[in-house]
């Protein structure tokens, strides 16, 4: 995508601009008409369009052209040139989405002072684009546990074909991160990676932020369909999308095509779909808020992202990939996590995730007044604290009860944040608390706390009884 593609009915027209350009080291192609013009097009888009606007004995003329390479290759820019050139002609072909329009006899120097800023112009975009793939490839995925290591297998499965991935999870549970790393992995990774944010997009704009729009005014808009066209789009809590536009997105999805918003010509795009929602759609379409049948078009292949509280083992190792993102983006310092430290963030209730993590983690940073290791009285401490003296100072609930009862509530509640905070890992739980495994066990069951299997890692829970019939 670097050369340049000139079309003119005019034989000595082609040839004389093609003799021109290549005396300035572009590389060019010709076509005398709309067939050969397209058929070169479809089979190499170029690095720029020269186009004639009225050609004899063709199918198109140079508007049409124009309008077809804008919806199919947007990124190319078009230079337009005509012998009957007039204010109107060169107002519809700007609309229409042209780099520039210039008049037959032109001069040679600005026609190539034109065709220099286009080609650069195409270039910047394209090296535009390779950074914010590059962006998308550095989101790695982060994790060793159970639970993350079943998700990632599952994303790995799905990475080299075309189907449509559903991810569900809660929120600031890394979804994005697993959509972004499909697309990473996939053989469209050097194509946009395009993200519709449902929730932040008010309903009535929604339609012309995804399709675009044409007005007499400003001509052709593009929508986010069209910027991921050859990619991926991804329809971030896909449960927020208006009903009126899920038809509209379902139709897209069957044939591959669709009209921007006050437009007539069809423009097909070719996209992967990743949805994401942290709502159980099937709630949804029995409340008649999302379409069943989008449902089933957007979920091929469901992928669970667990939660940060099915995931304590990744937290000492996200922490520390945060405080390295935020030393190289933030200049902030680069500290090390206590071992105190990690066990406090392993033991925390997490509701907000992995963003909640992220936030936390650059918050002590900016806070902290040290270069050394975090300790863990710089991290928030939840329902127990200790006051200046040591002392623990008990949450209401607690000091309610009788001696027996609490010891019991609180033996229950610290083994079962002692095995989740170790994947379910009853040895490594029994070496930390200082217990011997065999005990560890007869204690976990005299306090009904059983260990199960819940999104590929084992999870510790209390053991309810079946209620009476």
């Amino acid at each position: 995508m670097s050369d340049i593609l000139i079309v003119d009915d005019e034989r000595d027209i082609r040839e004389l601009v093609s003799d021109i350009l290549e005396d300035e080291g572009y590389s060019t192609r010709l076509a005398g008409n709309s067939d050969e013009c397209m058929t070169a097009i479809n089979s190499e888009p170029p690095g720029l369009l020269i186009l004639d606007i009225w050609l004899k004995d063709s199918r198109m003329d140079g508007i049409d052209i124009l309008k077809a390479v804008k919806r199919d290759n947007p990124d190319v820019p078009v230079v337009i040139i005509s012998g009957h050139g007039n204010i109107e002609i060169a107002v519809a072909a700007i609309k229409q989405g042209a780099y520039d329009f210039i008049e037959k006899p032109f001069n040679i120097d600005q026609l190539m002072v034109v065709i220099r800023r286009a080609m650069e112009t195409s270039r910047l975009r394209r090296e535009n684009a390779s950074l914010k793939r590059k962006e998308v490839s550095s989101s790695d995925m982060i994790g060793k546990s159970a639970a993350f290591r079943a998700m990632q297998s599952q994303l790995d499965k799905v990475t080299k074909s075309n189907g449509r991935v559903m991810l569900s999870g809660p929120a600031g549970s890394g979804k994005e991160i697993a959509a972004r790393y499909i697309h990473a992995h996939s053989n469209r990774a050097n194509s946009p990676f395009v993200t519709v944010n449902c929730a932040g997009v008010e309903p009535e704009r929604m339609e012309e932020v995804l399709f675009g729009r044409e007005t007499a005014e400003r001509g052709v808009e593009s929508g986010l369909l069209e910027e991921a066209h050859g990619g991926v789009i991804y329809f971030d809590e896909v449960a927020d999308m208006p009903l009126g536009t899920q038809s509209k997105i379902l139709r897209v999805l069957v044939d591959q095509q669709f009209q921007r918003v006050g437009g007539t010509d069809k423009v097909r795009v070719d996209l992967r779909v990743i949805s994401s929602t942290n709502r159980n759609l099937e709630e949804e379409i029995a409340a008649e808020r999302f379409r069943e049948e989008l449902y089933h078009r957007l979920n091929v292949v469901p992928v669970a992202v667990p939660s940060l509280e099915e995931r304590r083992e990744d937290i000492p190792v996200l922490a520390q990939h945060f405080i390295g993102i935020c030393n190289e983006t933030q200049g902030l310092p680069m500290r090390e996590l206590s071992d105190e430290a990690v066990a406090l963030l392993q033991t925390m209730t997490w509701p907000g995730n992995v963003r909640q993590l992220k936030n936390l983690i650059e918050r002590v940073l900016i806070l902290g007044d040290g270069t050394g290791p975090v300790e863990a009285r710089e991290l928030p401490s939840e329902e127990e604290k200790s006051d200046e003296t040591g002392r623990v100072v008990l949450s209401g609930a607690l000091a309610t009860l009788p001696l027996r009862d609490a010891r019991e509530a609180f033996e229950r509640e610290y083994l079962l944040t002692q095995i989740n905070r170790f994947g379910g890992n009853i040895s490594r739980t029994a070496s930390f608390v200082g217990m011997e495994r065999s005990a560890l066990h007869r204690k976990l069951k005299s306090l009904g706390v059983v260990t199960s299997n819940k999104s590929g890692a084992r999870v510790a829970q209390i053991d309810e009884p079946e209620p009476a019939e």
